[in-house]
C-alpha cells in the first residue's frame, strides 16, 4: 500500500462579523506556504456562494492562482468547482489556465452543487442538477483533450469549439468528483475512470469506507487513442477531507478545538436550513439536514470519528486507526474550521507537520 499523501481542504465558514474576507485569505494563503515549505500533497478550495458556509470563495480558481504565485511544488486542488452554475466552454479555459500559471500542479475536483438557495440565485432547477453536472463534466473533458469540439446539453450548446489555452498536464487535469450518499454517484465516478473527493461529514467513517468500496469496485480506467498518451488515471483514487486539530496536550487539544467544532456545524446547519421545505427526487434524504448537522456536537464528532482532535500521540493514532478503514490515498485536513483564529490554525498545522507525520 502506497504511503497516504496529506494537504489542506479550505471552505471557509466565515462571515464579517467573525473574520474578513481580507484576514481570512491572508491565513489561508500563510497556511498554504506552510503547507508548500512541508511538503504537503494539496492545497483544496471549494465554491460557494451567498451564505458564511463558503461564501468567501465563489471562485476556487482565483484563489489557487494566488497559490500557485507563491509556492513552487504543492498541487491544488479545486474542492470542488460546481459544473451545474458555469458553461463547460467556462470551465476549460479558466482551468486550463491556472494548470498553465502552476506549470501542471493544478487537480480539477467537480461538485453536482446541493444547496437550494444557489440554484434558486442562478435560476437552475434542482432536479436537473444531475443531468447538468455529468453534461458538463463530460464536455470540459473533451475541450481539454479534443479539437473542434460540438456539444449540447442543458443550458449549452456549441459547434467547433477548440479551447484555449490547452492543458500542460496530459491528456488533461487529474479530475475527481465529490459524492455524499447517492451509491449512485459513487458507480458514475468509478464507472468514469475519474478520482473519488469524500468527506466525513456527518456520515460514519465505515458509511464512508463502504461507499470507498462501491467506487473502486465500479472504477473502469478510461482507454484513450494511441494519440492521447496514458490514460488519465489508471488506478482508483480516494481523497478524504475532515476537520484536524492537533494540541499540545489533549486537554488543550478538546478546549481550543470544541468551540471551532461547534461553530463549524452551525454554520454548515444554517446554510442546510434551506433543505427544511424543499424535496428533491435528485436528493434523497437531504430535507431535514440541517436538523441532523445541529445536533451533531464536538463531543460526539471526536468519537464517531468525524474529526480528529488531540495530542499529537493521539492524533497519529487516530489516524492510523481511520486509515485502516477507509484506505485512503490522500487525507486532507480542514484546518481553520468554524473560522478560527489564523493563530490556532497555524500552531496547529506545525504540530502536526512537526510531531504527528514522523509518527505515521
Amino acid at each position: 500500500m502506497k504511503p497516504t499523501r496529506f494537504g489542506l481542504s479550505f471552505l471557509p465558514d466565515a462571515a464579517p462579523d467573525t473574520r474578513s474576507p481580507k484576514t481570512w485569505f491572508a491565513d489561508a494563503l500563510s497556511l498554504a506556504d506552510l503547507a508548500d515549505e512541508a511538503g504537503l500533497a494539496y492545497v483544496k478550495m471549494t465554491e460557494h456562494y451567498l451564505h458564511p458556509y463558503g461564501g468567501y470563495c465563489p471562485s476556487p480558481l482565483a484563489f489557487l492562482a494566488a497559490v500557485a504565485a507563491r509556492t513552487r511544488r504543492i498541487r491544488l486542488m479545486t474542492g470542488c468547482l460546481l459544473p451545474v452554475f458555469h458553461h463547460p466552454l467556462q470551465l476549460a479555459a479558466e482551468t486550463a489556465m491556472v494548470d498553465a500559471i502552476s506549470e501542471g500542479r493544478l487537480d480539477i475536483g467537480f461538485a453536482r452543487a446541493y444547496l437550494p438557495y444557489e440554484f434558486d440565485a442562478f435560476g437552475i432547477p434542482l432536479d436537473e442538477s444531475r443531468e447538468r453536472f455529468q453534461a458538463t463534466v463530460e464536455t470540459v473533458i473533451r475541450l481539454w483533450t479534443e479539437e473542434s469540439v460540438t456539444a449540447q446539453g442543458p443550458g449549452f450548446r456549441f459547434e467547433g469549439a477548440t479551447s484555449l489555452p490547452r492543458p500542460v498536464q496530459k491528456p488533461h487535469p487529474p479530475v475527481f468528483v465529490a459524492a455524499v450518499s447517492s451509491p449512485e454517484s459513487f458507480g458514475w465516478i468509478g464507472r468514469k475512470g475519474l478520482g473519488l473527493l469524500i468527506t466525513t461529514g456527518n456520515a460514519s467513517p465505515s458509511y464512508v469506507a463502504e461507499m470507498a468500496n462501491l467506487y473502486r469496485d465500479s472504477f473502469q480506467a478510461p482507454v484513450p487513442a494511441p494519440a492521447e498518451g496514458a490514460p488519465a488515471r489508471r488506478a482508483p483514487e480516494v481523497v478524504v477531507s475532515m476537520p484536524l486539530y492537533v494540541g499540545e496536550t489533549a486537554e488543550r487539544a478538546t478546549a481550543e478545538a470544541d468551540y471551532y467544532l461547534k461553530r463549524y456545524y452551525a454554520v454548515w446547519g444554517s446554510a442546510t436550513k434551506a433543505w427544511d421545505h424543499v424535496h428533491s427526487r435528485a436528493y434523497y434524504g437531504y430535507t431535514g439536514l440541517s436538523q441532523r448537522l445541529t445536533q451533531m456536537t464536538p463531543e460526539r464528532m471526536r468519537q464517531a470519528g468525524n474529526a480528529i482532535v488531540g495530542s499529537p500521540e493521539q492524533v497519529a493514532e487516530q489516524i492510523q486507526r481511520m486509515q485502516e478503514i477507509l484506505r485512503a490515498d490522500a487525507l486532507i485536513w480542514q484546518i481553520d474550521f468554524g473560522a478560527m483564529p489564523g493563530e490556532l490554525s497555524r500552531n496547529s498545522l506545525i504540530r502536526f507537520v512537526e510531531r504527528v507525520l514522523p509518527r505515521l
